[in-house]
């Protein structure tokens, strides 16, 4: 259709203007009257007639004086909102960010970080998740900031616990986790899961129920705490793989392990027998690691003393036997002189162990004879000189 003026009027003030030229307000776009069957006198809308006014208000909004030059106006301006638009698509991605691009909602790669180019929405659709982020999520307590202060309220529903040998403990921990930075971790953490800290609190609870319940409350309150912590994290991290929920569990760190708050003064009172008794037995395990190591070096050395003592008398024995031996062959040959020498031996050992008292029977002094006792001066010399020193 031709977008030549085939009005004939002037300005008709809008694609709507009066019929004909008239300068009345028509009222609406079906001429005057201000619309059809109302006001008792108006004719029907002539539909070409509106067709070609609309066409003359275009060509007065558009540069140009012709068709042609309407017609590359309309084009230039569909150009620049294309280019508009497609610059939309650029985006940013940070250092500790991956981007996911989606192209009609499919996954179609994965960007590291600077500027990255998707088509824009609705075609394109770009996530940026923060991979390095260390997120913590705290089960058996709320944390809450009043002022510059961190305050904690219990929340008995998630921490008390029924352990294995049906006690109830109160447990609170938190769960420190993070996006898998995998092609296909951080996908699955976008689109698996729709609440990710609410799934990690719902399994954390759930992992640290179960191994609770297979566990004795004094093992849980005293040594085995860091080994419920890691039996927790690997049943987390498996429980979340068969999700595939895209999410790594990096620790759980046990806050508060204690009795319920009625009994707990109870079960302090047994921490405490308890603790007594293991300071008890250590000490009696103490004493018989010095005591017996004692004992048996006595025994040992006993059991020597008297080995040796046996090898001396019986070497004694035997070589008095072979002494009497040899004396006996030797009276056989010579009895006299063996007799003789045997009683001077004799006398010997018998005066050397006594005080002796010499007699003469031809002095005048009743028979006594004084002597010189060199070996008590002897000692007598000596004890001043050592009481010197």
């Amino acid at each position: 259709m031709p977008w030549s003026n085939q009005s004939g009027g002037g300005g008709n003030g809008g694609p709507w203007g009066n019929p004909g030229g008239s300068g009345g307000n028509n009222g609406g776009p079906w001429g005057g009257g201000g619309g059809p069957q109302r006001g008792g006198g108006g004719n029907p809308p002539d539909f070409e007639e509106i067709l070609k006014r609309g066409q003359d208000h275009l060509k007065s909004v558009l540069p140009g004086d012709g068709g042609g030059l309407g017609f590359k106006g309309i084009l230039l301006a569909i150009f620049a909102a294309l280019v508009i638009w497609l610059a939309t698509g650029i985006y940013r991605v940070e250092p500790s960010e991956v981007g996911v691009e989606l192209v009609f909602g499919k996954v179609v790669g994965q960007t590291g970080p600077g500027l990255n180019y998707n088509w824009p929405y609705p075609v394109g659709e770009v996530y940026t998740p923060d991979v390095l982020q260390v997120r913590e999520t705290s089960i058996g307590m709320e944390e809450f900031v009043r002022g510059t202060a961190v305050n904690q309220r219990d929340v008995p529903e998630e921490s008390l616990m029924l352990t294995g040998d049906e006690n109830i403990v109160d447990v609170d921990f938190k769960v420190q986790w993070l996006i898998q930075n995998t092609p296909t971790g951080v996908s699955e953490f976008l689109f698996n899961i729709q609440n990710p800290a609410g799934t990690v609190k719902a399994v954390a609870e759930s992992a640290m129920r179960e191994v609770v319940g297979a566990s004795r409350i004094d093992s849980i309150l005293t040594e085995n705490r860091a080994l419920v912590e890691t039996e927790v994290q690997k049943l987390m991290q498996s429980t979340l793989d068969s999700y595939k929920a895209g999410i790594q569990v990096t620790q759980v760190q046990m806050q508060k392990v204690d009795p319920p708050a009625q009994v707990i003064e109870a079960f302090r009172d047994v921490q405490a027998a308890r603790a007594d008794q293991e300071r008890i037995q250590n000490e009696a395990q103490s004493y018989a690691n010095r005591i017996v190591p004692e004992a048996r070096g006595n025994a040992a050395r006993i059991s020597e003393a008297a080995q040796a003592y046996r090898d001396q008398t019986v070497a004694e024995a035997k070589g008095q036997a072979e002494r009497f031996t040899k004396i006996y062959d030797a009276y056989k040959t010579a009895p006299d002189v063996t007799r003789q020498r045997l009683y001077l031996e004799t006398m010997e050992k018998v005066l050397s162990k006594n005080n002796k008292i010499i007699i003469d029977s031809k002095s005048s002094d009743a028979g006594v004879l004084p002597y010189l006792p060199l070996d008590q001066l002897n000692k007598r010399t000596a004890a001043p000189a050592g009481g010197n020193n």
